[in-house]
């Protein structure tokens, strides 16, 4: 987190979750960094697709990645992904996505359950009537015998039915009845926190479980939250479900997560964005990275600093230039961010014209203000805050690039 993060944003208290693979260690909570989540879409029984989504994922940023288990052919297919990755030098840590029949491929795929760094169980879906405790039971029984944490995962569409039924008679008996949202809500807490204080009967460590209650309305999930938040103090896994596709998807989780992230309340996030058609997984790590990042709670890859662009601005090329010099930054990262400690930090201004372009350049660590419309075909680039040199003709783009490499490599060198 950000010093200035620091200054007006208090985290919520939790326990802290270990989630682990190999030497990579992942904590959830406490004083660990908002994580960032994601989900592949791919069949899990492709092993090897999965484990190229999982790899792509995780060089976009994703600390975890969770990979759907729901078939005997998917629960074969897992340890045949961990050791892809393994091999591949990617140690990201899986969880696995368990509905319905979790408790029976747990038990026949003994290798999955331990190549899996986590398992995430849906109350609402381990079993009907007398089944549910048992198979419930039976998940929590695998997580203690391989030491996997879990996340308990409550979500509207898939609310436990009983608990649900139970609470709106005693709704609709009361002097005082309250609107069926109110009730949902509580039914989705309940849920959770029943199951937490059953999993920890069973001997699971109460620090290895994760909550989480989604829904897909923005003011519904503020509210379950701020609600959850009061009543625990289980680390808490956000996200938006079903948030939906395109500007739709990114602005109703930011708008969500981020009023919650803003009162210290979340310490991993997910996405949920319905991909458009072509578009990579990767997106909803980008989204999640950006939030967390334009709120200044975690640094993760170069900020670019672009005007909109106005009636000064007739030609494309600062545009252009912007998009290829933030392409360039995020794809950067996976070698810089070892070898140039603290460069995620760094902002970098492409600015559009001379009313304030210059100002925007020398406010970040490394910034150009191309020529407006009519503006001299001139384009000063400034250096923490001092003008540098002044660039023109046909390779600005290009030279602009070195200067920010150069820049990278002066600044970032590691001690």
């Amino acid at each position: 987190m950000s010093s200035s993060a620091n200054s007006f944003l208090k985290r919520r208290i939790s326990r802290q979750s270990v989630i682990q693979w190999a030497d990579n260690v992942v904590t959830v909570g406490g004083d660990a960094p908002v994580r960032v989540q994601s989900m592949t879409n791919t069949d899990t029984a492709d092993a090897i697709g999965t484990a190229i989504q999982v790899k792509e994922l995780a060089r976009a940023g994703s600390e975890i990645v969770r990979i759907t288990v729901d078939t005997p052919a998917a629960a074969a297919a897992v340890p045949s992904i961990r050791d892809q990755l393994d091999k591949m030098g990617v140690y990201v840590p899986l969880v696995g996505d368990f509905h319905y029949n979790g408790h029976t491929l747990l038990k026949d795929y003994p290798d999955c359950a331990q190549a899996l760094s986590k398992y995430r169980i849906n109350p609402g879906n381990v079993g009907q009537g007398a089944k549910r405790d048992v198979q419930f039971s039976q998940m929590i029984e695998m997580a203690c015998r391989y030491r996997k944490p879990v996340r308990i995962g409550v979500n509207w569409g898939s609310l436990d039915q009983d608990l649900l039924a139970k609470l709106l008679d005693e709704n609709a008996a009361s002097s005082h009845p309250k609107e069926l949202r109110e009730v949902m809500a509580e039914a989705l807490i309940q849920s959770a926190l029943q199951s937490a204080a059953r999993a920890e009967e069973l001997g699971l460590d109460g620090n290895q479980i994760t909550l989480s209650c989604k829904v897909s309305a923005v003011q519904d999930l503020i509210a379950v939250y701020r609600d959850l938040a009061k009543r625990c103090d289980y680390s808490l896994h956000l996200g938006l479900t079903e948030a939906g596709m395109g500007s739709k998807g990114i602005v109703a989780s930011t708008a969500a997560l981020s009023v919650l992230l803003q009162e210290g309340i979340g310490d991993t996030i997910r996405v949920s964005l319905t991909p458009e058609p072509g578009a990579p997984r990767e997106n909803e790590v980008i989204v999640a990275q950006e939030i967390l990042q334009t709120m200044g709670l975690r640094n993760f890859t170069p900020m670019v600093i672009a005007c909109p662009g106005c009636g000064r601005t007739t030609s494309t090329y600062f545009q252009e230039l912007a998009s290829r010099i933030q392409t360039y930054l995020r794809h950067q990262m996976p070698i810089w961010k070892k070898d140039y400690p603290g460069v995620e930090a760094m902002n970098v201004a492409v600015m559009g014209c001379i009313v304030n372009g210059p100002g925007e350049s020398k406010h970040a660590n490394i910034g150009i203000s191309l020529p407006g419309t009519g503006e001299s075909p001139a384009a000063p680039v400034f250096v923490d805050g001092i003008k540098v040199k002044t660039l023109r003709g046909d390779n600005i783009a290009e030279e602009f690039q070195v200067i920010v490499d150069e820049y990278v490599k002066n600044t970032y060198r590691a001690q």
